[in-house]
């Protein structure tokens, strides 16, 4: 049986978990010095402006990152409350943070800031306003983004979903009918098949969108297990695999797509048949699985199928890998060679 028990790498929980990403810090931290530089710039200043420049700047970044920090060590306790909940104690911190800060500075920077404002209550209203308005464009801004990262998340299922549907059909028809040629000679034969096609359709009905290499690829031993009893002789599979694999996620049914692509489009339509070789490497930090066929001498008419099996690990990757991870093809010595490359983390064993 397949072994199922390996977590996918989970999406971002709640809109809170985006304020982790390194994009969104860079963010937060050039929006305060752009709001710092309008404000220097802003009619009315008195004295030097890049004094000013420089002091509210350095309340603005102390005020943003405290509450950042603020918010992450409460990351436990708010990722249980709902993203309205969130959003209105996010404020609350905020505002606290901002009222903190502006105590602090006025205590110790009084002296720097004669002009600045009149008391401490004044430069709090002040900050306090600022941080109000860009707090809630922020989380404006937020919300679209957490909106547009789920519709994503949705859009990748439906595609792996549309994927399994693709290949259930064809796949289907012909895994039964080898099995029904082999349930008089070849009993055993057609009782290891069924139990193999039982278990990956287990896996494609009801699995994660990622699963770790290693299960990955069991489930394509399993259907390429299924094609060698339907073609025999004609089909001919090396494995090319290092020893341990690395622990890492690929997206489900990856690494079988482009399998299934080289059996319909490279093996099926050759009189002859043809090799498939399956190839996992590390090549600078990163993970190589290539899945090379033998070209048919006549191409395969029906194209599309390919095509959108591509297309759809190919988008399926990227999403998983932030943009890093790749899916190219290529024809070499008659071969045609579909190579699934994604960044290994660090810490990963070779």
């Amino acid at each position: 049986m397949l072994d199922q028990s390996h977590p996918a790498r989970p999406s971002p929980a709640t809109p809170l978990d985006l304020l982790w990403q390194a994009p969104v810090i860079s963010s937060v931290v050039l929006t305060g010095e752009m709001l710092a530089a309008v404000l220097a710039l802003a009619p009315g200043v008195a004295g030097s402006r890049w004094i000013h420049f420089g002091l509210t700047s350095l309340l603005i970044q102390w005020i943003s990152l405290l509450t950042l920090a603020t918010l992450y060590l409460l990351r436990s306790k708010l990722g249980r409350l709902r993203p309205n909940a969130i959003a209105n104690l996010a404020l609350l911190i905020l505002l606290a943070v901002t009222a903190a800060v502006c105590t602090l500075a006025w205590a110790v920077l009084r002296h720097l800031l004669p002009r600045h404002a009149d008391s401490g209550l004044a430069l709090w209203l002040q900050f306090s306003g600022i941080a109000l308005t860009v707090g809630l464009l922020g989380l404006t801004a937020l919300q679209s983004h957490w909106k547009a990262q789920q519709l994503a998340v949705r859009t990748k299922q439906a595609e792996l979903d549309a994927l399994q549907a693709r290949i259930h059909p064809h796949f289907l028809f012909n895994t039964l009918n080898t099995g029904v040629a082999l349930v008089h000679q070849q009993p055993e034969a057609a009782e290891r098949l069924l139990l193999d096609l039982a278990d990956l359709f287990r896996a494609a009905l009801g699995g994660p969108s990622e699963v770790s290499l290693e299960h990955e690829l069991s489930l394509t031993r399993r259907y390429l297990e299924i094609e060698t009893l339907r073609f025999g002789a004609r089909l001919q599979v090396t494995w090319l695999l290092p020893a341990p694999l690395p622990l890492i996620q690929v997206p489900t049914l990856g690494i079988q797509t482009l399998a299934e692509n080289a059996i319909r489009h490279g093996v099926e339509p050759s009189a002859t048949g043809g090799v498939v070789t399956i190839t996992v490497r590390r090549v600078d930090g990163m993970l190589q699985v290539r899945v090379a066929n033998d070209l048919p001498t006549t191409p395969s008419k029906d194209s599309t199928g390919h095509r959108i099996g591509l297309k759809a690990v190919r988008s399926r990757l990227q999403h998983l890998t932030g943009g890093a991870g790749r899916v190219d093809t290529m024809i070499e010595d008659g071969r045609y060679i579909a190579t699934i490359t994604l960044p290994v983390p660090q810490g990963v064993r070779p």
